[in-house]
């Protein structure tokens, strides 16, 4: 046997290996493939699904919603009424007064001693209770 001859059977033989390694890799990458495709699909189909409940239940709370608005702007009249009700109390109560209505004042008094004795009051009665 001559080296060329040699040479050629040491490399049909390396290549041969080669194109045996190959396959075998490309086997496993479709294995791995197909694995990851199904995956997808699950993923996929839970998301719709999700999605799907998600819309439900936005247009739940979108009904919900619709159904409140008349509250909230009760509640906002309400609050602008009261707030001029409140400033309208103060103004007569500078006027008959003739001191600027605030924390200051007979009314400032006993609200503080109003307090001081509820305070009290619950106080002793936790410690009746322990």
């Amino acid at each position: 046997m001559e080296p060329g001859q040699l040479a050629l059977i040491i490399f049909a033989v390396a290549f041969l290996l080669l194109v045996i390694f190959i396959g075998i890799f490309l086997l496993r990458l479709t294995r791995s493939l197909s694995v990851i495709t199904m995956d997808v699909d699950t993923i996929a189909r839970s998301s719709n699904e999700i999605l799907g409940n998600a819309n439900v239940l936005l247009n739940d709370i979108n009904g919900k919603v619709k159904t409140l608005d008349p509250t909230v702007q009760a509640m906002a009249d309400l609050s602008v009424t009261v707030s001029k009700l409140n400033n309208s109390a103060q103004n007569v109560t500078h006027k008959f007064s003739g001191v600027k209505a605030g924390a200051t004042g007979v009314a400032a008094a006993m609200t503080k001693n109003a307090t001081k004795a509820a305070m009290g009051r619950f106080r002793n009665k936790k410690k009746t209770e322990v």
